[in-house]
């Protein structure tokens, strides 16, 4: 047994290594014995807990040997791995009692998390779970070392009472690196950038990291925003884990701006109003707790501010609307050993892993001490999510008969998150209405009901008196305190046509498995070839992966009927003269595996529209496509946007740094993606040279957000349309501060004559937190293949002027005033000014086209009903420009 120093909390807290408080501010505290018999860090991996950033792999390091080193109170175990192939992994820490039977405590969590109630004697015999996940942004740095910390404390203190009783009642999972690909990335710029000692200046080269950043996974995804999205494999492991276990509290630790402190729940407004009043006051009870430790420690801490409850797709909200008392944690961040706040005081990286350790401590006593209150208020939640579901809005039903693509994935999405989806066959009525191609159903009677009719219903609506103080806050000139967006309805986002009543028919119905494969639609025989309609991205999926086996296609930019059927434009015909003989054979493999439809025929023969002869018909190649990549276009942009491409619609892309556009040979491709940018590609008349030519020799240029805005500019002059300013009923004035010469003189004689004036006519309009707006399309033009509309998410305060007809086509507009809002809370300014302009315009340059989003079609790759819109982009556009 060996004696290290401690700094401790109250009197009956854990006892903490001093190595975790380095600095004159940080208090010591005596000595108190650690085993000998549980490797240190430092004899493990060669430093001690905060004196250096631990890696990834040095983390999973340390973990096996605590728990080689103690195989009866910890376990380690993977939850999936990351798209550069590291291990996500957690440790599993509790009593050896309670870790003998650990398949038992998760079948009666199992029957808890049912909705059934467990008895006294079984809530006297089952731990409950404490989730504490550490570092989902890859460069907040401090709550790994954290959570590594947590596990040698919990398995080597010795003769503490409070780890004891943390033991007995709790299970404690560790989950220490949640996105190891991120931290790894800034791990190597601080290593590769420090010197003879850490430097405390903010502007120092190991603070300030290089484009992407580590914040983000491999494809540069927020994987705090994407718990109920599920588009990554952090996610879907950790998602998987989190409904083995049952936790009745989960922990999110993250860290914030170095000049800033420590936030702990209570969360700030908006709350989700699927958060009981029972969940509310447990945050509270947890801070308070927590609070006592910092005050022990002399450390300040903020509670309700910023960090609110509203999105689902927080660490902190998706385990919340699961049953759990899930929170927030935000710690200064050193961003390296040392950094130097405004005020002249040093935050040491040590003093932040400390300051983590004591929020965890400090909920782990919480629960430990009160396990059966936990236990029971989480079987609560879960049977009153049942109860609460009934009337008119109980069932959530998804027509197969379009979007079928988009709907089975959904179904499958839902059911990963433990949700039950039905399968009703064809012809069967739901909602007094016959679905003839069959239903996907949600009951909402399930203990995940309020997950549930978050995710699902149209719209989930902001406190009345939070939309008040906001409202309130414009009119002072004061910014809005919405985090994040205020819509994300999955049925929405996805295209998918749901609906919601009392009463569906489930007699025949069978239950939906997230591994099922979607179900193809195929038929055997067509001597003269195959069709793919186009009607979801599945299609778009099907056509892409035969154009990359070499299969030869050709396109349609209007509906033509064969055989009795109405195939709509963007339809793909692959004929069997020109391809291979068992090309049928080829597509239809491919249609059973990706779950696409696939339609025989066996002549030419067209009852209406276009024959396969025409020009209406444009022949098709696989399109070799290009994105700007690196500094100067925005990092989740250009991943989220490379993401949906290659993983959702099977095309490879070929990221080329901005700063390499200028000399590269573009002409090798037939696409080229401009992400989203903050102006760090505008300005630069060569690479606007070489982005020119190559669109006038006959490329396809898609420009997505902030990448607009620089094409209408001067430089580039390649969409004829421009950024407006916040609508002004005061033209005069607007002209006169444009001018910025003298103006005449005015008399101001009221409170309101004195604000119009000094109103600022030339600022941009409001700033749009993020809402879903339904946009129209022009059906005659073959970049809306597939759509009569399209359900938008817009964010930011870019609105542009519509194209005139002489210029290029609006290909998508938003729709009149008093339609256009589908979901979440938009400002009345940005919904008057919004209406009529365009989301998707095209205009042509030369042999090339130009295609404008002005709003990003694949944010966060959450917005699958707009997939097979960016395939016409990338796809059918090359074919219709040769």
């Amino acid at each position: 047994m060996h004696l290290i120093r401690f700094f401790a909390g109250m009197a009956c807290a854990a006892s903490l290594s001093t190595s975790l408080a380095t600095t004159a501010a940080a208090q010591t505290y005596p000595s108190a014995d650690y085993s000998d018999n549980i490797p240190t860090l430092e004899a493990v991996i060669g430093h001690d807990h905060g004196e250096e950033l631990t890696t990834p792999s040095e983390i999973v390091e340390y973990f096996e040997a605590l728990a080689a080193a103690d195989p009866t109170r910890m376990q380690v175990r993977s939850y999936g791995e990351t798209w550069q192939g590291r291990d996500l992994t957690y440790a599993i820490i509790s009593s050896p009692e309670n870790m003998q039977r650990l398949e038992d405590i998760q079948a009666d969590l199992s029957t808890l998390a049912s909705g059934e109630a467990l008895s006294d004697s079984q809530l006297d015999e089952t731990p409950a779970v404490v989730w504490l996940s550490y570092g989902v942004h890859g460069d907040e740095i401090t709550p790994p070392d954290s959570g590594v910390f947590m596990a040698y404390h919990l398995l080597a203190a010795e003769g503490n009472a409070l780890v004891d009783t943390i033991l007995d009642n709790t299970i404690v999972i560790i989950d220490p690196a949640q996105n190891p690909d991120g931290r790894n990335r800034f791990v190597q710029s601080f290593i590769s950038t420090r010197g003879l000692e850490a430097q405390g200046d903010r502007y120092a080269a190991e603070h300030d990291q290089p484009w992407p950043r580590g914040r983000y996974n491999h494809y540069m995804f927020d994987l705090n925003r994407d718990w109920f999205a599920m588009t990554q494999p952090e996610t879907k492991g950790k998602v998987a884990a989190v409904l083995e276990w049952h936790p009745v509290v989960y922990v999110d630790s993250h860290e914030m701006s170095g000049d800033s402190t420590y936030f702990f729940p209570p969360s700030a407004d908006p709350f989700n109003p699927n958060i009981t009043d029972d969940q509310r006051a447990t945050q509270v009870r947890l801070g308070q707790n927590m609070a006592r430790y910092f005050d022990e420690f002399g450390v300040p801490y903020f509670t309700r501010e910023v960090y609110d409850a509203f999105y689902p797709g927080y660490g902190d909200m998706w385990p919340t609307l699961n049953g759990a008392v899930a929170m927030t944690f935000e710690q200064a961040s050193p961003r390296g050993l040392v950094w130097q706040r405004r005020d002249g005081t040093e935050l040491t990286y040590a003093e932040g892993v400390r300051n983590n350790v004591l929020s965890s401590l400090a909920t782990l006593e919480t629960v430990a001490r009160n396990k059966e209150d936990f236990l029971r208020d989480y079987g609560a939640y879960r049977r009153s999510a049942i109860s609460e579901a009934s009337g008119a809005e109980r069932y959530y039903v998804f027509d197969l008969s379009s979007g079928r693509y988009e709907a089975e994935s959904l179904a499958r999405r839902l059911v990963a998150q433990g949700i039950e989806v039905q399968r009703a066959p064809a012809g069967s009525r739901h909602c007094g209405a016959a679905y003839d191609a069959g239903a996907l159903i949600v009951d909402g009677a399930q203990p995940q009901g309020r997950l549930i009719r978050t995710l699902l219903s149209p719209s989930t609506d902001l406190p009345p008196d939070f939309v008040e103080e906001q409202e309130s806050r414009r009119e002072r000139d004061l910014g809005h305190e919405l985090y994040d967006v205020t819509a994300w309805s999955l049925p929405l986002m996805d295209g998918v046509e749901a609906r919601q009543c009392a009463t569906v028919a489930l007699g025949s119905a069978t239950a939906v498995s997230a591994d099922d494969p979607i179900p193809a639609m195929t038929t055997p025989g067509g001597s003269y070839g195959q069709i793919v309609p186009w009607t979801d991205s599945g299609q778009a999926r099907l056509v892409i992966a035969a154009l990359r086996a070499g299969l030869q296609g050709r396109t349609t930019d209007e509906p033509f009927t064969k055989d009795g059927r109405v195939f709509p434009a963007g339809t793909v015909v692959f004929p069997a003269a020109g391809n291979p003989g068992d090309m049928a054979a080829k597509l239809r493999g491919m249609a059973e595996r990706i779950g696409a439809e696939l339609v025989p025929m066996n002549d030419s023969w067209v009852e209406d529209g276009p024959n396969f002869g025409s020009s209406a018909f444009a022949t098709m190649t696989a399109p070799r496509i290009a994105m700007a990549w690196g500094e100067g276009t925005d990092a989740t942009s250009a991943g989220n946007t490379r993401f949906v491409l290659e993983r959702d619609l099977g095309l490879p892309v070929t990221p080329i740094r901005a700063s390499s556009l200028a000399r590269a040979d573009l002409s090798e491709y037939d696409v080229l993606i401009l992400p989203d940018n903050y102006g760090g590609l505008a300005g630069e008349i060569g690479r606007a040279d070489a982005i020119k030519t190559f669109v006038r020799n006959g490329g396809v240029l898609v420009a997505i957000s902030g990448s607009v805005s620089m094409l209408a500019s001067e430089d580039y002059g390649l969409l004829s349309t421009k950024l407006e300013y916040a609508a002004t009923e005061d033209e005069e004035k607007r002209k006169e501060d444009a001018e910025g010469s003298r103006a005449p003189g005015t008399i101001l004689d009221s409170d309101e004559a004195y604000e119009a004036q000094i109103r600022n006519t030339q600022e941009r309009p409001e700033d749009v937190p993020g809402v879903i707006l339904r946009a129209v399309a022009n059906t005659d033009h073959w970049l809306a293949a597939g759509y009569d509309g399209a359900n938008v998410l817009v964010t930011g305060a870019d609105i542009y002027r519509p194209l005139n007809d002489g210029d290029g086509t609006n290909v998508f507009r938003f729709a009149q005033a008093d339609d256009m809002l589908l979901s979440g809370y938009l400002w009345e300014e940005n919904r008057a000014q919004l209406a009529y302009k365009p989301f998707v315009m095209a205009q042509r340059q030369g042999d090339g086209l130009v295609i404008g989003f002005t709003q990003s079609p694949t944010t966060r790759a959450y917005l699958n009903g707009l997939n097979l819109l960016l395939a016409n982009a990338v796809v059918l556009a090359p074919a219709r420009v040769r």
